[in-house]
């Protein structure tokens, strides 16, 4: 048996860019691409934009955040006696907008908003018609919420993500390991970033470089 020590994979962070440029759109993301470059000829001053994880409404509410001046806020950090200050930009994006800890705070949100004609960006994996709320007229404002809808990404689309997520981390993956990942991972963005990260994270405690035979170890029994 060999006694060499195992090299630890160290949880390190790698920096995401949400810049213009590096948003990959396809089929799976076109109509909320083009809601968010045509702002602010927006069909109302607020909208709602929906995806699963990973699926890209960060980096899309990201860029919408720079054209617009607008300020971020989680949901569950949203106050009433904040609201003002949240909307002196005149745009606001709040990020999982379905986890908000107080419904009454995101009706005066929205209400306020329409009164300053300020703009808001709401995102979520679900749509705001089923937010958990029971304020009838918050559920009513929310129906009415134009909603601009991520959807999961085809071939084409999971095969260029991979090689982006794994070029973040330093990574080149050749053709080989991407054909094989493409059809023994989950289709959605959220698989995708976690079989990069399985994969480098082996290689590095492997001393491995990356290639078809290293997913195959990893990836055989998945979907």
């Amino acid at each position: 048996m060999s006694s060499r020590p195992r090299q630890l994979a160290l949880a390190l962070d790698h920096a995401t860019n949400y810049a213009r440029e590096d948003f990959l759109s396809g089929p799976c993301n076109e109509a909320p691409l083009r809601l968010i470059d045509c702002w602010p000829d927006w069909p109302a001053n607020a909208i709602a934009l929906i995806g699963p994880e990973g699926s890209g409404k960060t980096h899309l509410a990201t860029m919408w955040a720079l054209a617009a001046g607008a300020r971020v806020i989680s949901a569950r950090a949203l106050g009433e006696a904040g609201l003002p200050s949240a909307l002196a930009t005149g745009a606001l994006v709040v990020e999982e907008a379905a986890t908000a800890a107080d419904e009454r705070t995101l009706f005066h949100l929205i209400n306020l908003a329409r009164e300053e004609k300020a703009f808001l960006l709401f995102t979520a994996r679900m749509a705001p018609a089923a937010w958990p709320v029971v304020i009838p007229d918050l559920v009513s404002r929310l129906r009415a919420l134009p909603v601009a809808t991520l959807q999961a990404p085809d071939d084409a689309m999971l095969r260029a993500v991979l090689v982006k997520l794994a070029a973040d981390r330093q990574l080149a993956l050749d053709e080989s390991v991407v054909s094989y990942l493409s059809t023994h991972i989950e289709r959605s963005f959220a698989a995708a970033r976690s079989a990069v990260i399985a994969l480098d994270n082996e290689a590095l405690r492997q001393r491995r470089p990356v290639t078809r035979a290293l997913a195959a170890e990893i990836f055989r029994d998945s979907v």
